[in-house]
């Protein structure tokens, strides 16, 4: 069976660690680079970043990738729904993991903690 991993959790958790560890990942970040390919966070570019995201997995899942990550902080069920979708539409199993800072990194993306706090007030978890 096909399947659709999203990884979530709050900036420093270790997402992308995680997701280097199963092979790699799409996520928002891939698409805030500048001019010369460098990474760099700009707020204004989020929707166009994860666009972009949803739109590298739909490709992904239009030619049955078998093992599709997705690695975003998906802090609401809502940021996740656009993939549930699509998952239904070209047939994978979804599962989603949390991953947590147990190790007390920080962001590599220097996330404010005042914005990391907020985001941690709107964590959804569904059981």
């Amino acid at each position: 069976m096909k399947k659709l991993i999203l990884l979530r959790g709050l900036p420093g958790a270790g997402k992308t660690t995680v997701a280097q560890a199963m092979g790699g990942s799409i996520e928002a970040d891939d698409f805030m680079v500048n001019e010369n390919g460098e990474y760099q966070f700009d707020p204004r570019n989020l929707p166009f970043a994860h666009k972009q995201c949803e739109e590298m997995v739909k490709l992904c899942m239009s030619r049955s990738q078998e093992l599709i990550v997705v690695s975003n902080t998906f802090t609401t069920e809502d940021e996740m729904k656009n993939y549930f979708v699509m998952a239904e539409k070209y047939g994978y199993q979804v599962s989603s993991l949390i991953v947590e800072n147990r190790h007390g990194s920080k962001s590599i993306h220097n996330v404010p903690d005042s914005n990391i706090k907020r985001m941690m007030e709107r964590f959804e978890v569904k059981l």
